[in-house]
């Protein structure tokens, strides 16, 4: 199935006239017909527009044709693993799905997670016993731009490859030895 072919059963789909699609996705009428008749490609910004209006659409589905058109016809699947045994079968059972970061943000109300046990291949940073600090789209930095340059330059062991300064107003510098 072509491309042009998934964005008519995107239309289809959602119950509107191609004109109310357009309206819908805020893009031109007729873009919704030449692409469709096939006189054009859809572009990148045209497919992201459709996927934000109609998040249950999937993107593989959308972009590539492969598997299925929505994601409630993903079937159900469960992941075992290399060690899986029978005794480990009440375990699997058991286990719960992992939360996503959006659900592992602690609310003021709410207890703190313990700290993850520490393995060989990654690091572990302790938690700060301060009052938990509003998340802004901007925070300042820990220490001063001074101060991680001279850290970074004191450390030999490593190469700098790039050092890229946030500022407090959204921009940014980066620094290319």
């Amino acid at each position: 199935m072509s491309l042009n072919e998934r964005i008519s059963k995107v239309i289809e789909y959602s119950n509107f006239t191609p004109s109310e699609f357009a309206d819908e996705i805020d893009v031109q009428r007729s873009s919704i017909s030449h692409i469709t008749s096939g006189r054009n490609k859809p572009s990148l910004e045209f497919i992201i527009k459709i996927k934000s209006r109609f998040p249950e659409i999937l993107w593989d589905w959308l972009i590539t044709g492969e598997g299925v058109m929505l994601k409630s016809e993903l079937p159900e699947t469960v992941i075992i693993p290399a060690d899986y045994t029978k005794e480990g079968e009440e375990r699997l059972k058991s286990t719960t799905p992992l939360p996503d970061l959006f659900t592992m943000m602690n609310d003021d109300d709410e207890t703190e997670a313990e700290a993850p046990q520490q393995s060989s291949g990654e690091s572990f940073i302790p938690h700060r016993d301060k009052a938990p600090e509003k998340i802004s789209d901007s925070q300042p930095l820990g220490n001063s731009a001074d101060e991680i340059i001279s850290q970074a330059i004191g450390n030999q062991q490593n190469k700098i490859k790039r050092i890229v300064l946030f500022y407090e107003n959204g921009k940014f510098e980066s620094f290319e030895p």
